[in-house]
């Protein structure tokens, strides 16, 4: 979905774009076929651009799966990506992280982009993300500008992450309020969120080096995000609640049942998830928004309507062929 909007802005503007994933986009791009962790499939994609924007990560919501995984996509796939920008003198890369490289466990008030730490981190991506964007901002130099830009919660028409998520558990009557539903947290409509990574584009030579979290601005509490992405899907809103130590616990137990048994689809809950939906996460959105001279153009309320449109027209699925 992002890196659809992403394109879509890069082509509006003029740019010569080559898309790089494993199946065909249908966005009348130049195209390379392959899987990140291929060295040599990257390195084919990467011969003639001026600049790279590095989307590609196995990111699932709830972070299940075995750990190698994640390192072959994440970390030795950026790893790939770096050093063929460097082979074929790549002036300008912007990798997209994710504000949990920084996220210990605790509430986030108010925060900037504070140093990644894998040793830290909870859960299998985050780890991985936060090793990958380590490497990428040791990357840059006076030849490669590097910037690492953190999105956090991107949603829109066709997330299959946040959004599909919510709606599906709330269409099995399984969606349920953590703690008191009050956490504030900040999300990111997904035209925002590609706006971001064109203007990190763009700036990545005067900011080479730097991470930078982006975000709507605009923290709203679990409760009001929930109850508007099932409004917009024509669903009632929450009523089930679970104490967020229970979930917590129960997030745990089914962490460890899903690895034993192999699985990689979703537990009905996980340590993360419940700790995601019981603290607050938001951000202090005003040297982000310096430093990319960017401003958030799709305000929530935007955002909701525009959401609540697509449902109404039919969208019931990812905006991709």
């Amino acid at each position: 979905m992002l890196g659809r909007a992403v394109v879509t802005r890069l082509q509006e503007r003029g740019n010569e774009v080559t898309a790089f994933q494993r199946s065909p986009s249908g966005l009348g791009v130049n195209e390379h076929l392959g899987d990140i962790a291929d060295r040599a499939a990257v390195a084919a994609a990467v011969q003639g651009c001026e600049a790279i924007v590095h989307l590609a990560a196995r990111a699932l919501a709830v972070a299940v799966g075995p750990w190698e995984e994640y390192e072959k996509t994440n970390v030795r796939g950026t790893q790939n990506v770096i050093d063929a920008a460097r082979e074929f003198g790549v002036g300008r890369l912007v990798y997209v992280s994710s504000p949990s490289v920084a996220n210990y466990g605790n509430a986030v008030v108010g925060a900037s982009a504070c140093p990644a730490d894998p040793d830290r981190t909870r859960g299998h991506y985050a780890r991985s993300k936060a090793q990958a964007e380590l490497l990428a901002l040791a990357a840059d130099s006076s030849d490669l500008a590097v910037v690492a830009i953190r999105p956090h919660l991107i949603w829109g028409p066709g997330d299959t992450q946040l959004v599909g998520r919510i709606v599906s558990r709330a269409r099995e009557g399984r969606l349920v309020v953590v703690g008191s539903g009050a956490a504030l947290i900040d999300t990111t409509y997904t035209d925002n969120a590609a706006d971001s990574l064109v203007a990190a584009l763009d700036r990545a030579p005067t900011l080479g080096g730097r991470a930078l979290v982006v975000t709507n601005g605009q923290p709203r509490s679990v409760r009001e995000l929930m109850n508007r992405i099932v409004l917009a899907a024509g669903l009632p809103v929450p009523r089930l609640k679970v104490p967020a130590r229970m979930a917590r616990t129960g997030g745990l137990v089914a962490e460890r049942i899903w690895e034993r048994q192999g699985r990689e689809d979703d537990p009905p809950m996980t340590s993360f998830v419940a700790e995601q939906l019981s603290t607050a996460h938001w951000f202090d959105q005003r040297e982000t928004r310096r430093l990319l001279g960017w401003e958030p153009a799709v305000s929530l309320d935007q955002g909701f309507q525009r959401l609540r449109e697509w449902f109404a027209a039919g969208g019931d699925g990812p905006t991709r062929p």
